[in-house]
């Protein structure tokens, strides 16, 4: 397999440094053939070069490689976030990398910021659109900068985009035997728009009687993923709603540090990566929590079939969140480089 890894910027570099050390050992372990391209793109390559990607690196990613590991994108002396939009939002528009999953999983009770709520309790999906919605930058700006300013952002739904996500939602469940699949919305006050939605989910839904399919509306969910997130199995939702929802889930698990997720076209490259931004002040330092850059590799495994290795890398992060054998943030002592060490380790066996 051969996989494109862009560090990216700030604690980028860091944690995608411990990732590539834990899916050298998981190669090493079962003699797979896994080829770990660098890429320099990011905040510095642009600062040197003016060139945020290069003309046909798009083309490069989809055809020449099998997956992409990214590790975070940001950095203050690019004001206006270039290398993060072209880089990121950039490479999901380009590979129509619809599905934005992002597992929500609690590895220990101690990590749970919810009174009485443990891993029994945080155990969900989100899957989130992942390519239209307000984010594909439809409006402009008038009279900027002035008293008179009027600033318009368009959220953009089709048919063809809201049905794959939600039947990505369905096959999700049928395939890994869940029952529950949760669509939200704001259809209460956004009636155009998510009247789509609404009508979508209702046809999909009919063709999968095993599951049962029910709907929140956005802050109704929000709500209840604090109060009893014991309740969902999946959850599927649009492009803005769900990147909210889902640091939600982060906190649920301990923090952003700890979350992983994968922008997917089924069957194509796809994109894995943390869920936590750059933190340029923290890089370098090695403090940061590499577990959701590592558990993101793990997801690009399985995502490729590789699945048994996916889940001995996910084993070696549960063990090491039980032995306590992490950074600051989730209470333990070591730093960046040392997990990964530790991580690494567990894996080869």
């Amino acid at each position: 397999m051969r996989v494109a890894v862009i560090p990216g910027d700030g604690i980028g570099k860091d944690v995608t440094a411990e990732a590539v050390k834990v899916l050298r050992a998981a190669g090493e372990r079962s003699g797979r053939s896994l080829d770990l391209e660098m890429l320099p793109w990011g905040a510095d390559y642009y600062l040197q070069t003016g060139i945020t990607m290069p003309p046909n690196g798009y083309a490069m990613l989809r055809d020449e490689f099998d997956a992409i590991l990214l590790g975070a994108l940001g950095d203050p002396r690019v004001p206006d976030q270039r290398t993060a939009r072209d880089i990121l939002l950039g490479t999901r528009f380009e590979l129509d990398l619809y599905v934005n999953y992002r597992p929500v999983r609690l590895l220990d009770d101690r990590l749970s910021p919810l009174k009485d709520r443990g891993v029994n309790d945080v155990n969900f999906v989100v899957f989130r659109e992942n390519t239209e919605g307000v984010y594909v930058g439809i409006g402009g700006r008038f009279k900027a900068g002035t008293a008179d300013e009027i600033a318009v952002q368009e959220e953009i739904n089709t048919y063809k985009g809201v049905h794959r996500i939600v039947r990505h939602a369905f096959e999700f469940a049928k395939a890994h035997g869940l029952t529950k699949v949760c669509m939200s919305d704001k259809s209460n006050a956004m009636a155009q728009g998510h009247a789509l939605w609404q009508r979508v989910f209702r046809e999909v839904a009919a063709e999968y009687p095993g599951v049962q399919a029910t709907h929140m509306y956005i802050d109704a969910l929000a709500m209840f993923m604090v109060k009893d997130p014991g309740q969902f199995q999946v959850i599927v939702t649009n492009n803005l709603f769900g990147d909210i929802i889902t640091d939600i889930g982060g906190a649920l698990q301990g923090g952003l540090g700890m979350a992983a997720s994968g922008n997917l076209h089924p069957g194509r490259t796809s994109l894995f990566e943390p869920v936590h931004g750059s933190a340029p002040p923290l890089a370098g330092r090695n403090v940061a929590n590499p577990m959701g850059a590592i558990l993101s590799a793990a997801l690009m495994l399985d995502t490729v079939g590789w699945r048994e290795d996916a889940r001995v890398i996910e084993a070696a992060v549960e063990a090491a969140v039980h032995a306590g054998q992490t950074t600051g943030d989730i209470g333990g002592s070591l730093g960046t480089s040392q997990v990964g060490d530790w991580i690494a380790r567990k894996v080869r066996g």
